[in-house]
Formats: structure tokens, sequence, C-alpha cells
């Protein structure tokens, strides 16, 4: 794991290359604490800040192949590079280092683009090709991995520059480099609950969205998808228990896969089904004990120890938690929205962002989480609501009544004393009102009150509804695979492997691998989900495969979602940069926010008792004072929020300056995979 940026800049003086290509590093350096490195050839610049976790004595980067034409900056993991370097070593490959990063190059050697569909890794890349001048970048299939560009660069005029990086804040090194919030796209993300696969908040930056790759061509770009998302694929043909079977000997050679490492390995455990059996699969497949990390909280509402302590024990793993209060969350809100570079909706990634620094803390530098299992195999209340609203006309009053008080028994508001009014709501979107989007809608609605926020919010569904419309396939998906499609490629990526996951751990260093992302555990899933599950019960096949190995009563518990105190803790701590929201100048500076709307809303939190604000209030709260701590620190250039810990001093060991001094260079060859996959 690591942290990538670079340019391919016309207009930059040769002279201050160099100086802003270590200036761009060292605002990323939180990525990759352990060595930091960068190649400069004509109007190219790219470079790692390197996290060392595969082949730590000789995998510095850039790295080049033999012949010294592709050079490549690697950000991330290869879990089958053991496979990958034997089948190549049979193609006359020969390897100088251990590292995956190699595998990458040499992969991209052999067979172009064409590599990008053999990798099951978790990555985001750069290949520059020293004779045809390409620049190659790579995101991979499930977007673990961010990879931001900008093609606006200083806007000098002396011809548009190029940048990219893992993350937005290294553009703030570029010189003439401004950023800008983007309404129209925070109305989306409002709306949505993240941006879209390939938006950002921010004008002229945008994303690689995942399963895609780029060519960087005289000034120009060539978009191209890679990977499609693989959940409509043939239901699998044999009985119950081979499907049992199934699922558990893919997830289990998955953990195995993401066990290699020359660093020990850690598990998230929420207390959960999900991070249970990654812990269970670890504890069996580890030679030591696996140390296991959790967060706990005061608020009974949101605190899952006991589940926590009970896995662990009957695991046996050497257990340790922190505790997150209110005060915590307040506290480190800016520093972890200027690590998510993104609004947020709720605060649950604070906590997240203090547990991989209590995992740093205790020496561990890999983790692996349960993240991905619900979209895989239909873990969230959404798929079955979507099921029943899509049944609504077929089922009876009586039937209707059940399945309603089946979808959150624990919730309170899910009780018999609501169950009419309900019913009502469930009647009003039993009939798609956004075209794509009936499996979502009723979250939607609490999106809507969010984009009230903005001067200008148009439609914020119209982009979302046209992306839907321009997928090849996506119409003639079942309702239930229409949610899941959606919950991939909006808040999988946009939020649960980013702001929340990979974001938050990146900031400490730390790396977070995720086996039930696995493309082999996607494709059992989708082959097994509904075949032997009606969706009245969570997970079915998922907790009969592990059903004896960890405790019954984690099997019978229902899902509990993730969630942190929100809008309350801001109310109730009145941290100094609440300023934000409670000076009206400080809200008529945030670009595209309606101040009156906004100084409504902050009123309202602030004179409701904390357990009288609805959920719509505190999603569109957590929302303005997130945009508003983002505007300042990106927008206005405000220096705080930054983090800390691991900012020491960028020590820059590898650099490879070609600008006036060539190595040998092959002549006349093609290079791999141009124009498209092979």
């Amino acid at each position: 794991m690591c942290g990538i940026a670079g340019f391919v800049s016309p207009s930059l003086d040769a002279g201050a290359t160099p100086e802003v290509m270590a200036s761009m590093l060292s605002l990323i350096r939180h990525r990759g604490p352990d060595e930091a490195g960068y190649y400069v050839d004509d109007d190219v610049a790219m470079g790692t800040v390197r996290l060392s976790v595969i082949d730590l004595s000789t995998g510095a980067q850039p790295m080049a192949d033999p012949s010294e034409r592709y050079w490549i900056c690697f950000n991330g993991e290869l879990y089958n590079h053991i496979e990958l370097r034997q089948e190549l070593r049979g193609l006359g490959r020969r390897f100088r280092t251990r590292s995956d990063t190699e595998v990458v190059l040499q992969a991209w050697a052999q067979w172009g683009a064409g590599c990008l569909p053999r990798f099951n890794g978790a990555f985001a890349f750069a290949i520059r090709d020293a004779v045809s001048g390409d620049l190659f970048l790579a995101r991979d299939r499930y977007g673990k991995r961010p990879l931001f560009y900008s093609d606006r660069g200083s806007g000098t005029g002396r011809g548009e520059d190029f940048l990219f990086a893992s993350e937005m804040k290294a553009f703030q090194a570029f010189p003439g480099f401004r950023f800008e919030l983007d309404p129209g796209e925070l109305a989306s993300a409002f709306a949505v609950w993240t941006p879209l696969p390939d938006r950002t908040p921010f004008r002229h930056i945008r994303q690689l969205p995942m399963g895609s790759c780029m060519t960087v061509r005289g000034g120009r770009t060539d978009l191209t998808t890679y990977a499609e998302l693989e959940i409509d694929v043939e239901p699998f043909t044999g009985s119950a228990r081979e499907a049992v079977a199934l699922v558990r000997d893919t997830l289990r050679e998955s953990v195995g896969l993401r066990l290699r490492s020359d660093v020990e390995v850690g598990v998230y455990l929420s207390g959960g089904l999900d991070s249970s059996i990654v812990t269970a699969l670890a504890a069996e497949l580890s030679s030591h004990e696996v140390r296991t990390f959790s967060v706990e909280f005061d608020e009974a509402a949101f605190d899952e120890s006991g589940s926590q302590h009970v896995v662990a024990s009957h695991l046996g793993t050497l257990h340790s938690s922190i505790a997150v209060r209110g005060a915590d969350i307040a506290a480190n809100f800016p520093s972890a929205v200027y690590h998510a570079e993104v609004p947020a909706f709720r605060t649950a990634f604070v906590p997240m962002y203090l547990l991989s620094r209590h995992v740093r803390d205790a020496g561990i530098k890999v983790i692996l989480s349960g993240e991905g299992a619900d979209e895989a195999f239909l873990g969230y209340s959404l798929f079955r609501e979507t099921l029943l609203r899509a049944a609504w006309h077929d089922l009876s009053d009586d039937e209707r009544t059940a399945r309603i008080g089946g979808l959150h028994p624990e919730l309170s508001h899910f009780g018999p004393a609501n169950r009419a009014r309900l019913k009502g709501l469930f009647e009003q979107f039993a009939v798609e009102r956004l075209p794509g989007l009936f499996s979502h809608e009723l979250r939607y609605q609490n999106g809507r009150f969010a984009a009230r926020l903005l001067k200008e919010r148009g439609d914020p569904f119209a982009d979302l509804v046209a992306l839907t419309a321009s997928t090849p396939g996506y119409a003639a998906l079942s309702p239930v695979q229409k949610a899941q499609w959606l919950e991939f490629k909006t808040l999988l990526p946009g939020y649960l492997l980013s702001t929340q996951g990979e974001r938050m751990s990146l900031a400490h260093g730390i790396e977070n691998r995720c086996p039930f992302l696995d493309p082999a555990v996607v494709r059992a899933a989708a082959s097994v989900n509904l075949r032997f599950d009606d969706g009245s019960e969570e997970k079915v096949l998922l907790k009969e495969a592990f059903r004896g190995e960890l405790p019954e009563s984690s099997l019978a518990r229902r899902k509990q979602p993730y969630r942190a105190p929100g809008a309350a803790v801001f109310k109730e701590q009145r941290p100094d940069y609440m300023e934000l929201l409670l000076s009206d100048a400080e809200l008529e500076k945030i670009d595209g926010i309606d101040p009156v709307f906004a100084r409504k809303l902050v009123a309202k939190i602030m004179a409701t008792p904390s357990e009288g604000i609805s959920t719509k209030e505190d999603q569109a709260f957590v929302y303005l004072l997130s945009t508003a701590v983002l505007h300042q620190q990106f927008v206005g250039g405000r220096d705080w929020g930054k983090d800390g810990h691991l900012e020491a001093e960028l020590k820059v060991g590898t650099i490879v300056d070609r600008r006036g001094s060539r190595g040998p260079r092959p002549a006349g060859h093609a290079l791999p995979g141009a124009g498209g996959l092979r």
C-alpha cells in the first residue's frame, strides 16, 4: 500500500519539476511513511510514497523493467502475485525483486492492458513508456484504491497540464492549481450519499471509475473499462450443501491470499457476522495468534463490544479496542474530513480514523476487514425491502404486515404500533418514480432534504439516472440486482471503501484488505444469492457455511449497522470550528450553499433536544459541517485539520532524472496494449 502522484506538464519550468514532485508527495506521505521516490523525464514526473508490505528490501519505487523502457509507480497489493510471477517466468520474464510491483510491471510489458483482468488485488498505478511518451493509469475492479486526475493544471495558457494522485490534496502543490467546490456535484453527492463513480466534489477533478484504465497521450486521454461488475451470472446448479461448501471454500482461499505479507496482518472485528468470519478464517490459516481490533462506544445504541468480546474469546484472538466518545468525534472531525476529501453524511468514519491510529500504534501495518460482504451476499435490509416492494401488489395484507415487521426488528419504529403508517409509506413506493432507481427511492428521500442546502440544486438524481440508463444490461437486471449494482457502484467505493475505509486507514499508514471483495467470492455469491434465500433472512448460506465455527449467538444475532453519534455531538460539544456554521459571514463564504436554509437548519439543530433530531436533519447537518470544513481546508487554504501523526519530513530515497542523461532504450517498439485491451 502506498500513494502515488505525478503530472504531464508542458507549462512547468523544467527546473521546478523535482521540487513540485517532492511537494506533491509530501502531501500524501501519510499513505507511505516508509520511503519515497520519483521519476522525471521530459515533461513527465511521477512518484511514490511507499508503505513496505511485500519485499521490504528491494521493492523501492519508481521501478523500471530491465530495458528501462517502462517505469511504474504502484499503490496497492496484488494478492495473486506469486501465481502470476510463475506464469511470467514461464514466458521468459526475469525478475530482480520479490515485489508484487515488479509483477505488475512485467505483466504490463508482457500483456499490455490485457494484464488487468488477470490481477486479483486492490491497486491504482501509473506506468510511463519512455519510448512512446505515453502514460498509463489503472484502478482495481472494485474501486478500493482511488486515483484522481485533472487536465486543467495551472491554466497558464501554455498547454494543458495533466495531474494525477491517490489523494486530491497532492494537487495543492502544483503551481497555479486552485480548488473550487462544484455545486452540481455536491447536489448529486448529497442526494445519493457519495459522488458518482467518476466524480469528486471539486471542479475539474475527476477519478478513474472502478475497473477502468486511461492512456494519456499527446495531451489527450482515452478512458476504457476493463472489468464489468459480475452480478448477473448463471445461478448455481448444485445442492444447498454444495453451495455452502462453495461459499466457504472461496472465502477461505480469499483470506489465504490476503494473508500474504512480509509484515504481521491483523483483523478489524466489529462483532458482526462478516468480520467474525474473516477473523475465524485468519485464525485458522495463520501460524500465530491473530490480533483483532475494535471500536467501543459509551452509548449502548452504537456499541457492539459485547459481541466483539464473545467472538474474540471464542476464536482465541489477542483482542484490543479503543473507547470512542462524542468528544473524540468532535475533536477529530476536521482531521478525518481532511483525509476523506469529500462531504460526509454521517460521522462513522471518525471512529475508524481513530481505530486505524490505534492499530498503527500497536505496530500493525496490514488489516483485514469484512467490507463488501453485505454488497456481495445481500446483507443490507435495503435488499429485503426491495424484494418486498417489488412483490407488494402480489402479497396479501397479512403478508405485507409480516414482512415489514421482519425488516428491522431491532428498530422501535418498525414495531407493531407503527405498521399501519409504514404500510402506507411502502404502498407509495411500490411503483418506480425515479427511472432505474426503484430500490433506493426510499433511502434517497433524506437526500432530497440535504440537497436543499444548495442554492441551485437542479435535479440531484439526474446524473445517476443517466448513468444507469447508459449502462449496458442494467435495464434487464432484476430489482434486487439493480439495488446491488447501485450499492457496488456508489456507496461501496464512494464511502465505505474510501471515506470510511481506505482513506481513514491510510491516514495512519494502514493497509486495509477485504476478502469479501475477491472476484471469485463476488461471483460465487451472485450465483447462490436468492437461489437458496427468499430474502426473509439475511445471508443464510453465509451463516450455514460457518455454523460450528462461530458462536451461535453471533449467527443468531440480527445485523446491526455500524453507526456513530451524529449532529448531537457537535451541538453538545460546540468545538471551535462550529463557528463555520454559527457565523453568518462564514456560511456566506461556502461556494454554492444557500445560507438562508443553512442558518435555519443549524438553528433547528441547536434548539432541538438531541433525541429529537430527525435522521434527515442529522444527515443534512453533517453534510453541511463537513462541506464547511472541506471548503476551509481546500478552497480557503486554511492549514488546519491535518494530522500530525506520521507527518515527518519527506525523505526521498529514489530519484530517477532522465532529462539529458538517457539510459539504453529499445527503438521502434509498439506500446503494449495501445489502442485498447487485447
